[in-house]
This record gives C-alpha cells, sequence and structure tokens, in this order.
C-alpha cells in the first residue's frame, strides 16, 4: 500500500470517526439559506426514525440532529444551512437552554406525523399555502374529502388542514360574482351530488356532519390547522347546527329568519358573541372578519403582525408555533383575513396580532385531548389573492416568515415532551 492511499483511507477513517462524534446544528435565525425546506429535512430525518431536537427560542428555533452522512448530503441537496459542532459544544449549548435563566428549551421530536389535506378532489381557482408549502419543503401528506372523513378515515392521521373552505353550505358567498361561472357551477353539482350520496338532502347538512367529525377527532387527540374561510366558517357551522344559513341560491329554500337569535356559541372552539352576515350576495359570512373598514389605514406597505413570545419552559404549545427568525410578520388578505378581539373566546391563546386596531392573526386552543391552530388571510406571500391568480413560487420566499408559520403547527405533533396549557 502506497503512502499516498494509506493517508488517504486514514483521512476518510478520522473523517467518519469525528462525523460520528459530532451533532448538525441547522440554524434558523438569518444564517439560513432556506426556512422552508429546513423543516422538510427535519421532517425526513423523522421518517428515518431518528430524533431531531428543536431548540425553542435559539436562534430562531433552531434543529439539533446526530450526525450522519445521509443528513448532511440531503441538506447539501435540498440547499439548507448547517453547521457541525462537536459533541462538547452541544453538551454547552443545552446547558445553557436548560438553565432556569434561560427563555429557552429543547424539545424532542421523535414521531412523525401523518398529515391529511381537506380539499375537494376537483380542480378549484385558487391555491393553498399549506398544500404550496409541504410540496416545496417535500413534505408528504394525503388529500381527503367528504368520502374519507365520513367513512371515518381522519383515524388513520394526527393531523389535518382546512383551507378556503366554507363549511356553512353557501359555496363561499361568490354567487354574486361566480354564479355563472363553470368552476362554480361544477362545484355546486359536485357538492349536491356528495350530500346526496351520503344522505343529506342539503350540502349544509352534509358540512355541519363534517364539523362534528372533526371535532371528533380533534378531541381524540387530533391537530387541527385552518386558514383564511375555513376557520370563521368551520365555528359558525357548530354554531348553527339544525338552523338554516343558507338563502334560496344555495339550498333552494330560504335561510332561517331567526337564524342569529338560535346560535349556541357554547359548541364553537374559538369565537363568541359574533354575528351572522345575512345578505347571501354580501362576501362575508359574519363580523369575526376584519372587514376593511374594520382596518383604517391598513394597506399592503404598512400591514404586519407581531408574533408574542412565550416562556419556552412553561408554554411549550405556544413557543412551538410561534419560533420565527422574525417577531414582526407581513400581513396578508383572504376571505377571512382576521379576527375581531372582542369575539375570541376569553381561552383562547393569541400568538399574532395586530394591536392597534385590535385584532389577531393567529390563534390557538386546546378541545378535549386535541389541539387546533386558526391562522388568518390566504397566502403569505402574495397580498391580495384574487381567484384564478397563478399560485405562488415558494422558490422566490425560502426564508418566508409567513410560510414558516405553518410549518411550525406540521411538526408540533411530532414532539414528545408533555404539552402544556398556557
Amino acid at each position: 500500500m502506497t503512502r499516498k492511499i494509506f493517508l488517504y483511507i486514514l483521512i476518510i477513517f478520522l473523517s467518519t470517526q469525528a462525523l460520528k462524534a459530532n451533532q448538525i446544528l441547522v440554524p434558523m435565525d438569518e444564517e439560513q439559506s432556506n426556512h422552508l425546506k429546513a423543516y422538510g429535512v427535519a421532517f425526513w430525518v423523522l421518517e428515518k426514525e431518528i430524533p431531531v431536537d428543536w431548540l425553542l427560542n435559539y436562534r430562531g428555533g433552531s434543529f439539533m440532529i446526530e450526525s450522519k452522512q445521509s443528513i448532511v448530503n440531503e441538506l447539501i441537496i435540498r440547499g439548507v444551512s448547517y453547521e457541525i459542532i462537536s459533541d462538547a459544544v452541544a453538551n454547552n449549548m443545552l446547558d445553557e437552554i436548560a438553565s432556569p435563566s434561560s427563555n429557552k428549551d429543547a424539545m424532542r421530536l421523535d414521531k412523525v406525523p401523518k398529515i391529511a389535506v381537506y380539499s375537494p378532489k376537483s380542480k378549484q381557482p385558487w391555491d393553498d399555502a399549506v398544500t404550496l408549502v409541504l410540496t416545496y419543503a417535500e413534505i408528504p401528506y394525503d388529500v381527503i374529502f367528504d368520502d374519507e372523513i365520513m367513512t371515518e378515515g381522519l383515524s388513520d392521521y394526527d393531523w389535518l388542514h382546512l383551507h378556503h373552505e366554507d363549511f356553512t353550505g353557501q359555496y363561499g358567498k361568490f354567487y354574486r360574482s361566480y354564479a355563472n361561472q363553470p368552476w362554480y357551477i361544477e362545484q355546486q353539482k359536485e357538492y349536491e351530488a356528495m350530500a346526496k350520496k351520503h344522505g343529506f338532502r342539503k350540502v349544509s347538512q352534509l358540512k355541519l356532519a363534517i364539523t362534528h367529525k372533526i371535532r371528533s377527532f380533534v378531541n381524540k387527540g387530533g391537530f387541527l390547522f385552518a386558514m383564511c374561510s375555513a376557520t370563521d366558517t368551520y365555528d359558525i357551522a357548530l354554531s348553527a347546527a339544525g338552523v338554516d344559513l343558507a338563502a334560496r341560491m344555495y339550498d333552494g329554500d330560504p335561510a332561517d329568519p331567526d337564524a342569529q337569535e338560535k346560535l349556541d356559541y357554547e359548541q364553537t372552539l374559538a369565537f363568541e358573541d359574533f354575528k351572522l352576515e345575512m345578505n347571501p350576495l354580501e362576501y362575508e359570512y359574519s363580523n369575526i372578519d376584519q372587514n376593511q373598514i374594520d382596518r383604517p389605514g391598513i394597506k399592503e406597505g404598512n400591514d404586519f403582525f407581531t408574533l408574542f413570545e412565550f416562556s419556552a419552559k412553561w408554554d411549550p404549545i405556544p413557543t412551538m408555533l410561534t419560533q420565527n427568525h422574525e417577531k414582526l410578520v407581513k400581513g396578508f388578505m383572504g376571505q377571512t383575513t382576521a379576527y375581531k378581539k372582542k369575539l375570541i373566546k376569553p381561552d383562547v391563546v393569541i400568538l399574532g396580532e395586530n394591536s392597534s386596531i385590535n385584532e389577531a392573526r393567529y390563534i390557538h386552543g386546546i378541545f378535549g385531548d386535541g389541539f387546533w391552530t386558526f391562522y388568518g388571510g390566504h397566502d403569505p406571500e402574495d397580498y391580495q389573492h384574487f381567484v384564478g391568480e397563478p399560485p405562488t413560487d415558494l422558490n422566490l420566499h425560502p426564508n418566508s416568515p409567513g410560510y414558516r408559520l405553518i410549518l411550525n403547527n406540521i411538526l408540533f405533533p411530532a414532539a414528545k415532551k408533555k404539552k402544556k396549557k398556557t
């Protein structure tokens, strides 16, 4: 064996041994080149049955993983920044994080959450921020809809996402603007056929059954994440069980004129004391949502919300959900943009708000053995996304703070530590 070959083998051996004795730190502060794909790598590592330490409030919520060449290769392939640190440095870091004087914590992730997205199987003329970011981050998910939920298919999943769905059976209240559009006509036919298939006379009755099955899923320990109009219409549907909210153009008969008086706010997850918008041509469901009149002077250039900072050791849930490299996040609109704080139940945790106009953008709560999170707005990187516009290209937004909040919710069910309520 020549000296050159011997040295080559020795270098490989020493490198391998050093790698075994080291840790990989995936920073999530401004040093990270691709925050969104970093979550995908963390998910990929969990799929390999390798635990991940989520370092809460440490450099933007960084990840620490046992150093393996396969993981380094994956980080390089996906363009995710990382650092190799020695075990000694890692232990000192963990000691610092564990200090009672430090508002940090190490959350062990050791489970791969099985993810479902509630969405029609047919094409819709708008995108979905969650499926966009899951696809970009290369995190696997299944698309399910009414058939799967009505046949108890939710029991196969840990995490469920709802986006831009109308659980009141009013087809998004798009009638005035889109009633003659082919996609609207086709969606109405599809939904009516689905209701009939499952033994319901009206779409609103099927959607009510769906809301109850989802609530049961959460009650038994599931994780629910919803955005845009899925948030308020979900609670409205729960509060209006057995009450006809839909006008004739939506279900063939008039709405109940006493619908407002029949609401039961005890049934909702997040909101109470709200007033319904009964005009069938008004593009709004209730006064839960902040309309433009409620947001004087707010426009794209000055629309921001602030993330709260929580105690990592005592409030790990909201701390996980608010991990970010920026605490001031750009606002973005949707059919449901934000929530009036006065209509949020007192036991709900507000994660992000614009206090100057008394609106919450990002809220969280516990129901039974499970958890739910509502996030106002449609697309964190498209301020006012219109029907028919092309989807956002996340290659242009790899460090999006708004999209990071979605991915925090994806990893949340993987946490091992006993969860505490704020």
